[in-house]
């Protein structure tokens, strides 16, 4: 089993995400499913709002913040865990396929019974609504996508968007800070559509892509399409970005200087191209 992580106080006010992102990898560690599976990808993104979210509530010992930040972690790392299980099996899937994707499901349920070992060390029965509630509503929105009730590509957009943020909604509505409500499902989904477009230049399209695809159904209209998509969110997170507190003025630097990735990108593709 995993070892049981310990954790260690700040001699700042101020929660860095290295920190917690290397303090999330040791408590999710576990060798035998690390030889069978990767271990998942922690969402820096989403980190980073979380830290800027509860590292600015006033009231919190440096303990309670870290205890809310890893708790509500690890239930997205959780959730993204068993996202990874394929829907629909292959019967050319080999055995070594099978193994992890049985393993990928138990790995989630593992990271699960690690989030509700940190909820009992917080004893916070309002916080722990309010994460059950965000899980309750992800599953349900989840469904709704793996039984195709939408009809549109804007409402699969919303429904991708919702699955993304609702964790981050649900702590912003605990900590009372609203402030990062908007930029951070523009943020997010921005994030989800540059995926898309990367999974698409790689021959390997994510459901997404497939979506615009149906819509488009051509690759060259697609790939305009998502590049359009892209750059209308990022005027928009610019707009936002000029209305945040000074309180979130490092979030604020951070989502500037990935901006700034995009746009780089965009112009050395052109150049190549």
């Amino acid at each position: 089993m995993g070892e049981r992580y310990q954790v260690i106080h700040l001699n700042t006010s101020n929660i860095d995400t290295t920190y917690f992102k290397k303090l999330l990898q040791d408590s999710i560690h576990h060798k035998y499913l690390e030889k069978y599976i990767k271990q998942p990808t922690i969402d820096e993104d989403k980190l980073f709002i979380l830290s800027t979210l509860i590292n600015n509530t006033a009231g919190l010992s440096i303990n309670e913040k870290e205890h809310y930040i890893l708790t509500t972690m690890m239930v997205q790392i959780a959730l993204d865990t068993h996202e990874t299980v394929p829907v629909e099996t292959s019967s050319k899937e080999s055995h070594d396929e099978a193994i992890a994707n049985q393993l990928t499901v138990l790995a989630g349920d593992y990271y699960s019974g690690l989030y509700y070992l940190l909820l009992a060390e917080i004893e916070d029965f309002e916080f722990i609504h309010r994460l059950a509630t965000a899980i309750k509503e992800i599953n349900e929105n989840k469904m709704k996508l793996y039984y195709r009730e939408v009809t549109t590509l804007d409402e699969y957009l919303f429904l991708i968007e919702q699955i993304d943020t609702l964790l981050i909604l649900h702590v912003a509505n605990y900590v009372k800070d609203h402030s990062l409500d908007n930029i951070s499902g523009e943020w997010l989904l921005m994030n989800r559509l540059i995926q898309a477009k990367s999974s698409l230049v790689n021959g390997n399209p994510t459901p997404i892509m497939k979506q615009i695809a149906n819509s488009d159904r051509n690759n060259a209209t697609s790939q305009i399409r998502i590049d359009t998509m892209i750059e209308n969110k990022k005027k928009t997170i610019e707009s936002l970005l000029v209305g945040l507190p000074v309180e979130h003025t490092a979030f604020q630097l951070h989502v500037q200087l990935k901006l700034a990735e995009v746009t780089y990108a965009k112009i050395s593709i052109a150049e190549e191209g």
